[in-house]
């Protein structure tokens, strides 16, 4: 199943425009693949898995309350902001990559599909002055290579019920990358909440801030 039934089979109180959005991505991401290319052609043949529901795993850990602020650093063409700011649009979501067309790709997506809540900016994520609740990425690089990008960036009230801090969705085995880390930190298995096999290595890595 590589549709978005995926997303309903895991998310299936989603709203009609919510659904509307999932369904447009598939179309929206093929044409702009087209033009610039931000997704490999095997990740594409199974971009509801491989992207859309891999960035949702998320969701899975926490459920953003309203008014949420929430950064996205090395997001590629959108992975994973876009997918979590149409599941939760009364956050908001600012996606950074240092590559420009890449961003092109993200702002177009967000400006087909209507979603207000997101805002993408060509920079280097330790440019950005902006401070957030929550600092999310796809396995752009080591934790603590990661950590040095984000200092100070993180608001001190806490909304959520899970304290500010990085969510983070990687795979394989972390231990040794994780050894130096000297927060809190905690591995939250996707193959918990996902059945299909890519999802057997795959986590959501959290860390305090």
């Amino acid at each position: 199943m590589n549709s978005v039934h995926l997303i309903l089979k895991y998310f299936p109180h989603l709203t009609e425009v919510q659904k509307s959005h999932f369904s447009r991505l598939q179309e929206l991401y093929d044409y702009w693949n087209g033009q610039i290319n931000v997704i490999s052609r095997k990740d594409t043949e199974n971009f509801y898995e491989r992207h859309v529901l891999h960035s949702l795993g998320i969701a899975k850990v926490i459920e953003f309350k309203n008014g949420t602020s929430i950064l996205d650093i090395g997001t590629g063409g959108g992975f994973p902001g876009i997918p979590l700011a149409i599941l939760f649009p009364n956050c908001q979501f600012t996606l950074v990559d240092s590559i420009g067309k890449k961003i092109k790709v993200v702002n177009e997506i967000a400006l087909s599909l209507g979603l207000t809540n997101v805002k993408g900016i060509h920079a280097r994520a330790e440019l950005i002055p902006e401070k957030f609740d929550f600092i999310i990425s796809r396995a752009v690089t080591a934790m603590p290579v990661f950590l040095t990008w984000i200092e100070k960036k993180f608001n001190k009230k806490n909304n959520n019920n899970l304290p500010n801090g990085i969510l983070y969705l990687k795979g394989g085995d972390l231990i040794e990358e994780m050894s130096p880390v000297k927060k809190y930190y905690k591995f939250h298995e996707l193959n918990a909440f996902f059945k299909e096999d890519f999802f057997e290595t795959k986590k959501v890595v959290y860390v305090k801030n």
